[in-house]
């Protein structure tokens, strides 16, 4: 199960900061802003179609704690499952990394930079537009994750609505997407802890340093924080405000016409020997 986590959640991050490297390297030549959300929004809905049999497509850590919270996932196996989730999104990004390793340099003039015209650390990570205070990014990352977990627990929902079940991580790739294209100009739209602090770690370790950290007012942690808020929060409005209000029937409406019958069958056959015992006892 780990293992595959891992492979998922690499997967997922190849593809969605494989988009961002080309549109960013080609200077908009190969791609634009609608690229990068479809790379992002396609590789959630791929990741989903292959881990889902194994792992239940736990692909966020947000998503994963929120389960939590409703009492539909293991408290014990949340680190673990954290852990192997921020390993698959650094190891994507490695091979995002490699993949372009040369495509980087080139735009960049050999410097790997966090901010500037040349900029390539964005590739991996997110970081806060110029106008954007902390506070406001973070305002902005738990609207964004309640919208998404308010999207996830409806599409999940048997009291919504029966949608087979081939159909499901096509929606929350469409939830992604719309998310993206509505919600992604103030800072990247990270909504998954793992999603930037995996390769946060990795353009730290291999030569953009420290700068990724200190980069936005010491914007790193707010990718981490917020969206495990929001996500908490989406699911708190969507429990109070939809779940509880789902038509609830009693025991005396939900049986069916057979077990009625049964019922009132076994009752009559029951009795037939208590009428042939009074017979019998009558007397001639």
């Amino acid at each position: 199960m780990r293992s595959n986590e891992t492979k998922i959640k690499k997967q997922t991050r190849l593809f969605g900061c494989g988009s961002v490297a080309q549109v960013t390297t080609t200077q908009n030549q190969k791609g634009a802003y609608l690229s990068i959300n479809l790379g992002f929004a396609l590789g959630v809905t791929f990741g989903i179609y292959v881990s889902r049999g194994v792992s239940g497509a736990h692909l966020n850590p947000a998503v994963s704690l929120s389960l939590c919270a409703l009492g539909r996932h293991s408290w014990v196996k949340l680190p673990f499952y954290v852990f192997f989730q921020c390993l698959g999104a650094f190891l994507g990004a490695a091979t995002v990394g490699l993949q372009y390793y040369e495509a980087i340099r080139w735009f960049s003039g050999g410097d790997l930079t966090v901010s500037g015209p040349t900029a390539t650390a964005g590739i991996f990570c997110t970081f806060p537009a110029e106008y954007l205070s902390l506070w406001a990014g973070f305002v902005d990352q738990v609207i964004g994750t309640s919208a998404l977990l308010l999207c996830v627990l409806a599409l999940g929902d048997a009291g919504q609505g029966s949608i087979p079940a081939g159909v499901q991580p096509v929606l929350v790739g469409a939830v992604v997407m719309v998310i993206g294209v509505s919600m992604g100009s103030n800072c990247g739209y990270a909504l998954n802890p793992a999603r930037d602090f995996g390769p946060r770690l990795f353009v730290y370790a291999v030569g953009w340093g420290d700068e990724v950290f200190k980069a936005g007012g010491g914007w790193w942690w707010v990718p981490i924080v917020a969206p495990c808020v929001g996500a908490l929060l989406g699911t708190l409005v969507y429990e109070l405000m939809i779940e509880v209000h789902h038509h609830q029937p009693s025991l005396s409406t939900t049986s069916t016409c057979e077990e009625v019958s049964e019922a009132v069958g076994g009752s009559l056959e029951m009795e037939k020997p208590k009428q042939e015992e009074l017979k019998q006892e009558k007397p001639a």
